[in-house]
């Protein structure tokens, strides 16, 4: 058990007693100083931290601190002052990587997400849910040094980290539940997985451990429980899908396997890549060998490994020349998940659109300037080129449109601009990549003027962004800017920016109506029964026509925890209204936060499987949506009659919205 979060922990050892009030001075001086000054001397609360890191005993001295630590402001002025914005996969690489310094500050914000879990500790930014979520996803990257002994290098870490890091995470799992933790670890790498995330190197890690796990002869029964088979079926989609690579023998060996192969093995193999890759969503680095064996011995047989339907194997058999290329040069075992990005953009046909393939022609020829060649290899490494690993994620993106993320960065509007030429105008994402690539530009046009990112300062991230693919990661600063720049030059019009940048941003299929729920001036509410009926006329197919959404069209939320508490405006994408297998009338849309899984307090809890979403998507009923909408846009043309709108539909709506963010506006 815990010590209580707001009583104190005082241990009747005099050593450790004397360490806790040592600490307890030095957050008393923090709060005093940064009540002054504003300024964080962390470093003096951080010595008194580490030698309580060792045993459960200081750790719990910690917990019951939490309160303490965060009001004295110990994580201002950093990324951890916004733990909402915390990514599992960075988490794990500081904690298990960083300096001292850094390694004592993740783990102090791992034992605030547990008081927070636990519901111990409040925070006005993150759900109790979304830090169970976080922990779990962060403690299955480390299973490693929970079910065995330490590693050399962590043995070998500066002050006894190694022992200090362990020690928490075997102090997480006495609190999160070490019974079920593997059947959560699996379940939560499923559920990302539905989404059909681009980058999956963080799934990819909790895989790695979930092997490590049940390959561990110190791993006891009762951790695996009745999810073997479902644990077993994401470590082999990565690590042996096939009958020739089964136990994982080295691609050397394996590529000896495939040369003594004949026809109705290599079939076998291909059958299984396809279904394991389409299964999960998993890339085995395996594939790409199998793929450019092909390449040489049986191209025919190439889009039965990735497993393409008629209409993905028409789309090969136009363009032959086109997607061997691509092979060639893209697909490799570090770039693995291309072959699924390869495989989704067959089977959407994009091809067919005119400009498409030429687009893709001038990406296989572009050579990426310096400056982009090195911020691609700062982040994926030079074992392959900059161009590899950047053509292979336009495959991923083209692929998987709605599979984009803004990572650790607040650039939701450039992210979802992504998304939406990816999905609906990809020769317009192409140029946007191939400007950033080669030239370290992008030029856009507002209202008859063009705006060159190269002449600008940064815009909304401060920080250019590190756990993205390879497309965001080039062209999302130059977008943050532009789109910066946008709304600067639309202040002092008296009106939201957004009525007038996101047409001009994201492209002309944007609806020339909008709609806005709040005054820009007061943040109050306004004409709000008046917002909901327009948003109902437009969209809703039972009340405008039966018209379907034509185009994805931008639109913000108010985003709530589960706690009904608002936590700040997000843009995201309505992509489609239709009925469920239920016969409810859903909203599905896409959210590019990185996982579209959340509890926004009243019961409602966006879908992402089981209501008729494609990968991507996320759902909910339509008045659950519109309680959280705040501005959208739509067609004026042919929008139909508010006032035919059924009251209690506007009125369900806008009750669950004043009782949750809209409260006191």
């Amino acid at each position: 058990m815990s010590v209580p979060i707001h009583e104190s922990a005082h241990p009747d050892d005099g050593t450790t007693g004397e360490l806790v009030k040592q600490l307890d001075a030095a957050i008393e001086q923090l709060a005093a100083a940064n009540a002054i000054a504003g300024v964080s001397p962390v470093f003096d609360v951080i010595d008194k931290v580490k030698p309580l890191m060792f045993d459960t005993t200081g750790l719990e001295v910690l917990y019951s601190r939490v309160p303490a630590i965060e009001a004295a402001g110990f994580f201002g002025g950093s990324d951890w002052d916004y733990p909402q914005t915390l990514v599992p996969s960075l988490a794990v690489r500081t904690i298990r990587h960083g300096d001292p310094i850094t390694t004592l500050i993740e783990s102090l914000s791992q034992i605030r997400l547990l008081a927070i879990a636990k519901g111990d500790y409040s925070h006005p930014s993150v759900s109790a849910e979304h830090a169970h979520h976080f922990l779990t996803q962060v403690m299955a990257m480390n299973l490693d040094i929970v079910v065995s002994d330490l590693q050399e290098n962590d043995r070998l870490r500066p002050d006894r980290l190694g022992y200090a890091v362990q020690n928490l995470y075997h102090y997480l799992l006495q609190h999160l539940g070490y019974q079920n933790l593997l059947a959560h670890l699996v379940a939560e790498v499923w559920r990302i997985l539905e989404q059909r995330p681009v980058q999956v190197d963080g799934v990819k890690q909790m895989v790695t451990q979930i092997a490590a796990c049940l390959n561990s002869p110190d791993t006891p029964d009762s951790m695996v429980g009745e999810i073997g088979e479902d644990a077993r079926k994401l470590v082999n989609a990565v690590f042996g899908p096939t009958q020739g690579c089964r136990e994982d023998p080295g691609f050397e060996e394996y590529a000896q396997r495939l040369a003594s192969m004949d026809d109705a093995t290599l079939l076998q193999e291909a059958i299984a890549f396809a279904q394991a890759m389409h299964s999960t969503g998993l890339v085995s680095p395996y594939m790409p060998g199998f793929i450019r064996y092909l390449r040489e011995r049986w191209n025919a047989l190439i889009p039965t490994a990735l497993g393409l339907s008629y209409t993905g194997a028409d789309a090969f058999h136009c363009y032959p020349a086109l997607i061997h290329k691509l092979i060639d040069e893209a697909l490799f075992a570090e770039t693995s998940q291309a072959a699924y990005g390869l495989a989704m953009m067959l089977e959407r046909g994009i091809l067919y659109s005119p400009p498409v393939a030429p687009s893709l022609w001038r990406q296989l020829r572009m050579t990426v300037c310096e400056t982009a060649a090195e911020k691609i290899a700062a982040v994926f490494g030079r074992r392959r080129s900059a161009e590899c690993f950047l053509l292979a994620d336009v495959l991923n993106v083209l692929g998987r449109p709605l599979g984009v993320g803004q990572g650790n960065y607040p650039t939701c509007q450039s992210t979802r601009a992504l998304s939406m030429w990816a999905f609906n105008m990809p020769a317009e994402l192409l140029r946007i990549v191939a400007w950033a690539a080669r030239d370290d530009e992008i030029v856009m046009r507002f209202e008859g003027h063009s705006i060159s990112s190269r002449e600008l300062g940064k815009g909304l991230a401060t920080e250019p962004p590190v756990d993205v693919d390879a497309v965001s990661l080039l062209s999302v600063p130059h977008l943050d800017r532009i789109y910066f720049e946008m709304g600067r030059r639309c202040a002092g019009r008296g009106e939201d920016p957004h009525k007038w940048v996101n047409a001009e941003f994201h492209g002309d299929h944007v609806g020339h109506g909008f709609r806005i729920a709040v005054d820009v001036f007061t943040g109050g509410l306004k004409d709000f029964e008046g917002f909901m009926r327009d948003f109902y006329a437009a969209y809703h197919p039972f009340y405008n026509g039966n018209i379907p959404v034509i185009n994805p069209q931008p639109a913000g939320i108010a985003v709530t925890d589960s706690a009904t508490r608002f936590l700040g405006w997000h843009a995201i994408t309505i992509q489609r209204l239709a009925l469920d297998p239920n016969r409810v009338m859903r909203v599905y849309f896409f959210n590019p936060n990185n996982d579209s899984g959340q509890d926004w307090g009243q019961g409602i809890i966006t879908s992402t499987q089981g209501h008729g979403e494609l990968y991507g998507e996320a759902s909910l009923p339509v008045a659950e949506f519109a309680s959280r909408l705040y501005a959208f846009h739509y067609d004026p043309l042919e929008k139909a009659n508010p006032n035919e709108v059924p009251a209690e539909e506007v009125n369900r709506a806008m009750r669950l919205a004043r009782d949750s963010w809209a409260s006191g506006r």
